[in-house]
């Protein structure tokens, strides 16, 4: 009667019902249309005449508008649509209860009559394919009995069967004792006597909850059938074809636009889908005015774009419908039934699905696929770590503490190695003219008062001695300025000290080259330190927990899985307490953003990256993929709108519109500026922490000398004091105002030369500066 009052008869005033089985039907159609006002009459066919029956129908020729509803087996109904469906009587709407596909109303597709019809049994799923299959295969043993197809009363004998296997193994595996015991019982007793053990089975029918060849079977606690779905079927030209469906949650609902009887092409062009989808960011989401919209104008999103354009490429209209259970589609393996989108294709409440629906084995099997309008994989998402602070030492980053090792020491060795050449090579020495003023001992006699010839020999000797530049010190001096590319004032002659040197300016050329390339990118980018990067990692742990969304392909992926590591990955995800399994994506997201990185949630990549560029941009993806699949758009098994929705998919696919409203909803309307999270380093000015540990060095460097300064200064005051015979301090304050007022003698390099003066002179404790220059000159 849903049909009748909504959609089909919103019209009618005449209604005749033809009734055989009995008078449950009669009695509520002339219910409803006590309260619609519409004229009723019945017939029924074992009490008229052929005569009185044509009569009937000649009456309601007179009025051209009227409904037929016909309940009777099918073998008579082929002989009554025969005698009702005529040329003159196409405006007719003619209704027959059960099994429309179990009539052969060939010879009715081209007679424009109006046949609408219910049907229970699902012909189309594989199941029962193959349970009709076995049934057609049981008559082919006996050749006298003729080849009958499964009929819809088959059907319900089958599934009423199977109920009752159910309920008494349910019973048998609860160790209930059903066997009956002494005196057998009266049927016919009056009053009924009741069976001691049939409230139990009683029981145990309502609890049976099956997939039988009818749909899903269970029982309400009157005994009732109930949560089953029946298709709404039509005769077209081309065969039946199914245009709607009830239930008892939602009635009837039409998937069709056009009304039975009108004059609409029987094509996909122009005709009303349903489209079934998920509130799903950023694939399908309100509108944030979505109070000031109706209908399909409430939605936004990648999803509700792409199913505007395959819209437009196939030429149909479309009702978009959020999926009840919020889910995508997942088989209970309890109740073997199908949840989510993926249901409502199953049992007929929707003929499209546009979503994020991923293309799986178990799915393809009950649904059909177009091709895959996105790309994607299995990825991690954690919380995005904290930034790593620079240490004060972080230009050394740039090479391993190991290799900083090696190269402290290659400095001694090579250092060591050029003093021993040095000394043991001839080449190295040569002869240095002294100074006789500054050399000359004052204690030695005079030139005049010794002998001559002695007194020549030994100036030959002074002025011709031996020496060597390269001591331990200057060796270490030469190397240091090599390496740091400052040069010495002092080079090797012999060719052995060459050699060496040669060797160690190329040793420093490559390293402070590599350091250099590796400097600019180790202080300039900022890096975090992730505590997940691959799957492997997280199997290897337990302190981080881990999931997946309760009812999806991800769930699946790993609950079928072979390989060693997700197979562990799973035993600890269905074995984890607390669970770690979420209902729905944004529950995931928020648990991962506030277990301070105790919880990695593993989803489709293609969502992990939408959220990593949305605020509070604190999530991230680690890690590569770990599978590859793609997500495509679903319609019911055997839809006519297969083929066009999957070219539709390819041409978008070409014109590279797929990419531009991907590229619209991810990045363009992204949160996290340009490249947002997507990058584990972020290149960044520098800052003074990164070079720190530079002017440290330098400030310890210029400390370090200062105070080797100050201990040379006190060693040599100390040493000149012993010399001329005064206090320490008498002799620091004249060293101290000599050197301050930068007097004395300048030497090569800026060497303040102090002369050697007679006893005499020295035992003054102090001179003043005419008083120095003077005995300065007289001494020269």
């Amino acid at each position: 009667m849903q049909l009748i009052t909504s959609a089909f008869w919103n019209s009618a005033n005449l209604i005749l019902v033809i009734c055989i089985l009995g008078l449950s039907v009669l009695q509520k159609v002339l219910d409803t249309a006590a309260e619609h006002n519409w004229l009723v009459t019945s017939v029924n066919l074992e009490t008229m005449t052929e005569a009185s029956f044509l009569k009937v129908f000649q009456d309601l020729d007179k009025k051209k508008e009227g409904q037929i509803i016909i309940d009777c087996e099918l073998e008579r109904l082929t002989s009554i649509l025969k005698k009702v469906i005529g040329s003159h009587q196409s405006y007719y709407s003619h209704t027959c209860c059960q099994g429309f596909l179990d009539i052969d109303l060939t010879e009715f597709k081209k007679s424009e009559a109006n046949v609408t019809g219910f049907q229970l049994v699902n012909y189309a799923d594989r199941n029962i394919s193959r349970i009709v299959q076995q049934w057609m295969d049981f008559d082919n043993k006996d050749a006298k009995v003729p080849k009958r197809g499964l009929k819809y009363t088959g059907a319900l004998t089958y599934d009423g069967v199977k109920v009752m296997s159910t309920a008494f193994q349910n019973l048998r595996r609860q160790r209930i004792d059903i066997s009956r015991r002494g005196n057998a019982g009266e049927c016919l007793a009056n009053p009924p006597a009741p069976w001691g053990q049939g409230i139990d089975i009683q029981r145990a029918l309502q609890q049976v909850r099956i997939e039988g060849l009818t749909g899903h079977i269970q029982f309400n606690e009157k005994g009732r059938r109930t949560n089953y779905t029946v298709s709404v079927m039509e005769l077209r030209p081309t065969g039946p074809k199914k245009v709607g469906y009830w239930n008892e949650d939602e009635k009837f609902v039409s998937t069709a636009a056009y009304m039975p009887g009108s004059n609409d092409t029987y094509g996909l062009q122009n005709r009303t889908y349903i489209v079934t989808t998920i509130l799903e960011s950023p694939y399908v989401m309100l509108k944030k005015n979505h109070e000031q919209f109706t209908g399909n104008d409430k939605y936004e999103g990648y999803c509700v774009e792409l199913a505007t354009e395959i819209a437009k490429h196939v030429g149909y209209h479309y009702i978009l419908k959020i999926v009840a259970d919020g889910k995508y589609g997942a088989r209970d393996p309890d109740t073997m039934m199908w949840n989510g989108m993926v249901g409502e294709l199953v049992y007929g409440k929707a003929d499209v699905a546009v979503a994020p629906l991923t293309i799986t084995l178990v799915r393809e099997e009950v649904i059909d696929f177009s091709k895959p309008f996105m790309s994607l994989g299995i990825s991690i998402m954690i919380k995005k770590p904290t930034k790593s602070k620079p240490g004060v030492f972080s230009f050394l980053d740039p090479l391993a503490y190991e290799i900083w090792m090696c190269i402290v020491f290659a400095y001694i060795g090579v250092s060591v190695v050029l003093f021993l050449v040095s000394r043991f090579s001839p080449y190295e020495w040569h002869a240095e003219d002294c100074e006789e003023g500054a050399e000359q001992n004052p204690n030695q006699p005079s030139s005049s008062s010794a002998q001559p010839g002695q007194g020549q020999q030994n100036q030959n000797q002074q002025s011709q001695e031996q020496t060597n530049e390269f001591g331990i010190f200057n060796s270490l001096w030469f190397s240091l300025g090599a390496f740091m590319q400052q040069g010495c004032d002092i080079s090797p002659r012999s060719l052995s000290g060459r050699i060496v040197g040669g060797v160690w300016w190329f040793f420093t050329l490559i390293i402070i080259s590599s350091y250099t390339a590796n400097l600019a990118a180790f202080l300039t980018v900022e890096r975090m330190v992730s505590p997940i990067e691959s799957a492997e990692d997280l199997a290897k742990q337990t302190e981080i927990a881990y999931g997946t969304l309760d009812a999806g392909s991800t769930k699946e992926f790993f609950r079928r899985s072979k390989i060693a590591v997700f197979e562990k990955m799973w035993s600890y995800m269905k074995s984890a307490d607390p669970s770690v399994f979420v209902k729905t994506t944004d529950e995931g997201v928020i648990r991962v953003r506030k277990s301070k990185g105790k919880y990695a949630y593993l989803l489709e990549s293609t969502m992990n990256e939408y959220i990593e560029q949305r605020k509070p941009c604190d999530t991230m993806k680690v890690g590569g993929n770990l599978d590859s699949k793609g997500y495509g758009i679903a319609t019911p098994k055997g839809s006519p709108l297969r083929n066009p929705v999957n070219l539709a998919v390819l041409k978008l696919n070409e014109q590279g519109l797929l990419d531009k409203l991907k590229n619209k909803w991810w990045y363009d309307k992204g949160e996290c500026g340009s490249g947002g999270g997507d990058s584990k380093d972020k290149t960044s000015a520098l800052s003074l922490s990164n070079v720190a540990g530079v002017f440290y060095i330098l400030i310890g460097g210029l400390g370090l000398a200062m105070l080797v300064a100050l201990v040379e200064f006190c060693y040599k005051s100390r040493t000149e004091s012993h010399r001329m015979k005064q206090s320490i301090n008498d002799a620091m304050r004249c060293s101290t105002l000599t050197r301050m007022s930068g007097n004395g003698s300048g030497g090569e390099n800026g060497r303040i030369v102090t002369h050697d003066f007679p006893k005499a002179v020295q035992t003054l404790p102090c001179m003043s500066h005419a008083a120095s220059m003077g005995l300065g000159a007289s001494g020269m």
